[in-house]
């Protein structure tokens, strides 16, 4: 299929933002970490062009070439970030939203002291290599949207009274609030202090979970960008299946020695089938049992002021586009309404007018169908030609469905309201 060979490169820059030295560069090509660096050159030319415009009091945020863009950022005076892409349909806002994301992800494992105060260059540059798996995680082709929602990737699991209240049970006895389980990166329960945790860290943390070598236990150190961005915590993880690990956030108490097989087995052993059942459910995130309409190609359910959300492609049909292809039309369908139709600001005065009891012009609904008689280099029709793409705003959630060709536009309204619906329970 002609779209599955399309793919582009990302090249992520981070540089001292006083002098300009490179502290280090990473790329992806085709969703994948790759060691094609940029010319040294070429990093010069875009920080230097970036400090001319300082120097004149303008603000370069962003450029794009016929087939790049590039996003620059500096944060707190002292880390420039700048990011490359010529990945088909990239947005500026995945872009400026990566780059904030890559910095949260900085502060999480070296901390903003180190960032804000650079004393030695080097030394810096030798810590933030704990950084380099998480930071290639984000630039590739994930399974997850969180990178770009800024929620936290969820799964519904179908026993999830049982799992919340072992979960509360076991996190008050180790003496911590903050405790989740996940499975590939997204959460299937928390304890009200760990949904408490603010962004970016409440996106990140998990994410972190998800790109760590398997381990039975870990002690990790870890800090809050939000919350905690000087003094380090403890982030506990314990395996309970492969795949499917507890996670505590505590301070100095307790020591992981502490949580004992038979604590573990006290409170967990009794909820094994549930557990089992969770890992069936990382790719698709609602449960197994749920119909939705065969047409149904792939969704994204947000809950804009819990900042949760669902995220799936894989929900049984085969025909159509490949999974990568699925997520990437979702999310690029993402970006242009978060960008134009149900921007932040445009969801914060429909709220006031309907308190106001005034009409809105703020949009509730839109679509996009992909074009349809599109072909690929070889002449072979994209997968993706006649797909339609479908937003529906209601309240706090917004849900995003790709639909296959064979439904008709006219009907894709009432497609998305009556999946809302039947999926509000869930989130």
């Amino acid at each position: 299929m002609a779209e599955e060979g399309a793919s582009g490169a990302v090249h992520l820059i981070c540089l001292d933002a006083s002098s300009g030295v490179p502290l280090f560069c990473r790329s992806s090509r085709g969703g994948a970490p790759s060691r094609q660096q940029l010319p040294f050159s070429v990093i010069g030319s875009l920080n230097g062009v970036h400090m001319f415009g300082q120097n004149l009091d303008v603000t370069l945020r962003s450029a794009r070439t016929e087939d790049t863009a590039v996003v620059w950022k500096i944060f707190h005076d002292s880390v420039t970030l700048i990011v490359l892409s010529s990945e088909p349909g990239c947005s500026e806002l995945r872009l400026e939203r990566l780059l904030e994301l890559v910095f949260g992800a900085m502060v999480l494992l070296v901390g903003l002291e180190e960032l804000t105060r650079i004393r030695n260059v080097e030394r810096l540059k030798k810590e933030l290599r704990a950084t380099y798996g998480l930071i290639d995680s984000l630039l590739g082709d994930a399974e997850l949207a969180g990178d770009l929602t800024q929620c936290v990737d969820c799964i519904a699991p179908g026993d999830g009274p049982l799992l919340q209240e072992a979960l509360a049970g076991f996190a008050e006895e180790v003496g911590s609030v903050f405790a989740s389980l996940v499975v590939g990166g997204r959460v299937v329960v928390g304890t009200e202090g760990w949904w408490r945790l603010g962004a970016p860290e409440a996106v990140l943390l998990p994410w972190l979970v998800g790109t760590l070598p398997a381990q039975a236990a870990r002690d990790y150190p870890v800090y809050l960008p939000h919350g905690s961005p000087t003094v380090p915590h403890r982030l506990l993880t314990l395996m309970l299946l492969p795949g499917l690990e507890l996670c505590v956030l505590c301070g100095p108490q307790p020591p992981l020695s502490q949580l004992e097989p038979q604590v573990l087995e006290r409170w967990w052993q009794p909820v094994l089938e549930p557990l089992r059942a969770c890992l069936a459910l990382a790719s698709r995130a609602i449960p197994a049992g749920f119909s939705l309409h065969p047409d149904i190609l792939g969704l994204l359910l947000l809950h804009l002021e819990q900042k949760r959300a669902f995220f799936t492609v894989d929900l049984g049909g085969e025909e159509g586009p490949s999974p990568r292809t699925r997520r990437r039309l979702l999310r690029s369908f993402y970006a242009l309404v978060t960008a134009t139709h149900f921007p932040p600001e445009a969801v914060s005065s429909e709220e006031k007018a309907e308190e106001q009891g005034c009409p809105t012009g703020v949009p509730r609904a839109c679509y996009v169908v992909s074009g349809a008689a599109a072909k690929g280099p070889e002449g072979r029709e994209d997968p993706g030609a006649g797909l339609r793409l479908v937003a529906i705003q209601a309240g706090p959630r917004r849900l995003l469905l790709l639909v296959s060709p064979q439904s008709p536009t006219h009907a894709l309204r009432g497609l998305a309201t009556r999946t809302l619906h039947a999926l509000t329970p869930f989130l």
